[in-house]
């Protein structure tokens, strides 16, 4: 399928919604067999059956996998670290070559692979579909990338007798810990950054998507060697497992506990293997008494409650002039009204469900909460649905520094807070441990300068009606968390991932 969607984009051509729907009702009948591990390119059937419920029919299987015992956990990262020799010593532009036969195959399967990313995460066909697509393009991005830069292999200042090189190279292998909300993509952007640079890879769906994440390996490793990429199905426990067992460096994307307790874990020994990190975010979009509001309210409703609001980089909170606050809010609340909840496959639909019970019940305790110490303008629980829908919820009032405004919730949930002025809206910004995206709506330069000096935050965007702190696209953004958002310093999607899968050696030849 030739057409290209993003995050951005506002329908499907004809038939690629007929596709999808097709493909999300196949999805839907579930599987009979439970998903193996795959060890060394074979599947291992071992551990105990678990399910995967589809969120907008809680109670009917989407999905089931075996949840991997320590030792098929320690026989796959075995296999891996077998073909490490062998898969870092292959030209890198055989690697590449092999990847780049993948990436063809997800947008050639766009549909398919949305399908059964809607069934289990209650995507809506845009979203679904634009991860498909994604995926396809991260591996382009890293792919030019690695070729832009010779595979990392930089000429030094030589002296007569001698020729000195610094290269950039693997570790071995890496761990990668995928994510549920964005199992295809973020599974591909992990698990392709530490192939093409010559790693190996033991990869970890989540469990409420493994489906997904599966299917994404399948086809990566359709194109690789056997063992150099290996699957382990599981929750908390396989993923602790990976951690302990004798891996180069893992790649994590999820909570900041779990991720921070990553860096400890791989911290602590007789030298530190890196963990390359992105941990959430409790993003701000700022609008000044200048700003555009109906620009500024398209793009806060657009990034707040994409996904039921269970994306990273979801705009969590709206910090606002109090001189245009009355307005904006009146603005906010127009549109999220608009907003379809229902299922997936209904094309008016916006948003589906939030994925599962846990993040149910707190986005219930939050709305009560809300309505305590502050207002909630809009949105709730909608009864009399089988799975847990939620209309988008705007909250106001809420005192100074309240909890609901500094911890991250993941749902679709939004709070508006209310400051006399530029310097008060920055400070209100940055009051959070977490740094990953912000975006800010104004028609000052010198705020926008000052905005892009002092928000401490990795992704920022300017008016970006599209989006006020989402829609970061491979080769367009990187997307790099700054304090508790991120472990490195750096981003994916970007110029500088790559080398955090890499160590450098420098290399002195003298002639015989």
């Amino acid at each position: 399928m030739a057409t290209a969607v993003n995050y951005s984009s506002q329908n499907l051509e004809s038939s690629l919604d007929e596709a999808f729907e097709r493909e999300l009702a196949r999805a839907r009948q579930g599987m009979s067999e439970a998903l193996p591990h795959v060890v060394a390119g074979k599947p291992v059937a071992d551990g105990e059956v678990f399910d995967r419920f589809d969120p907008v029919m809680p109670g009917e299987s989407v999905s089931r996998a075996l949840a991997a015992p320590a030792g098929v956990v320690t026989d796959a990262v075995a296999a891996a670290k077998e073909t490490t020799r062998i898969w870092r010593n292959r030209p890198y532009q055989d690697r590449i070559a092999l990847l780049r036969a993948a990436k063809a195959e997800f947008s050639g399967r766009a549909a398919e692979i949305a399908g059964v990313i809607s069934a289990e995460t209650g995507k809506t066909r845009l979203e679904a579909v634009a991860e498909a697509y994604e995926a396809g393009d991260l591996i382009e991005q890293y792919c030019a990338e690695l070729e832009r830069h010779d595979g990392f292999v930089t000429p030094m200042r030589s002296q007569a007798e001698e020729r000195n090189t610094d290269v950039l190279r693997p570790y071995g292998v890496f761990g990668v810990i995928a994510p549920f909300n964005f199992p295809v993509a973020l599974s591909v952007n992990m698990t392709a950054a530490a192939l093409v640079t010559g790693n190996t890879v033991v990869l970890k769906p989540s469990d409420k998507t493994p489906w997904s994440t599966a299917l994404a390996a399948e086809i990566l490793g359709g194109h690789l060697p056997d063992g150099v990429l290996n699957v382990v199905h599981g929750g908390a426990a396989t993923g602790q497992a990976l951690a302990e067992a004798d891996v180069d460096g893992i790649a994590f994307t999820g909570s900041a506990e779990v991720g921070w307790s990553l860096v400890r874990k791989l911290g602590d020994g007789p030298w530190a293997r890196p963990v390359l990190a992105e941990m959430g975010g409790q993003n701000p979009a700022i609008v000044t008494a200048s700003a555009d509001l109906d620009a500024a309210a398209e793009g806060i409703v657009r990034s707040a409650f994409g996904l039921s609001g269970q994306k990273c980089s979801a705009c969590r909170r709206v910090v606002v002039d109090g001189a245009v606050h009355d307005q904006l809010v009146d603005k906010l609340v127009e549109r999220a009204k608009r907003l379809s909840v229902g299922d997936p496959a209904d094309p008016t639909t916006d948003l589906g469900p939030v994925i599962d019970d846990a993040i149910a019940a707190r986005l219930d305790q939050a709305l009560a909460t809300a309505g305590r110490d502050g207002t909630v303008v809009t949105g709730g629980r909608i009864e009399g649905q089988r799975g847990n829908f939620f209309a988008p919820a705007i909250v106001t009032g809420l005192p100074a520094a309240h909890p609901l405004t500094r911890d991250e919730l993941f749902a679709p949930f939004l709070t508006v807070t209310r400051v006399d002025g530029f310097a008060a809206a920055i400070a209100e910004a940055n009051a959070v441990n977490y740094g990953l995206s912000a975006g800010i709506f104004t028609t000052d330069d010198t705020e926008r300068e000052r905005f892009l000096d002092e928000i401490e935050a990795g992704v920022v965007y300017v008016n970006r009606r599209e989006g006020a702190t989402t829609g970061a696209w491979p080769g367009i953004q990187s997307f790099c968390g700054w304090k508790a958002s991120g472990s490195s310093g750096k981003g994916g999607l970007g110029p500088w991932y790559l080398p955090g899968f890499c160590r450098e050696q420098s290399r002195t030849i003298g002639h015989p």
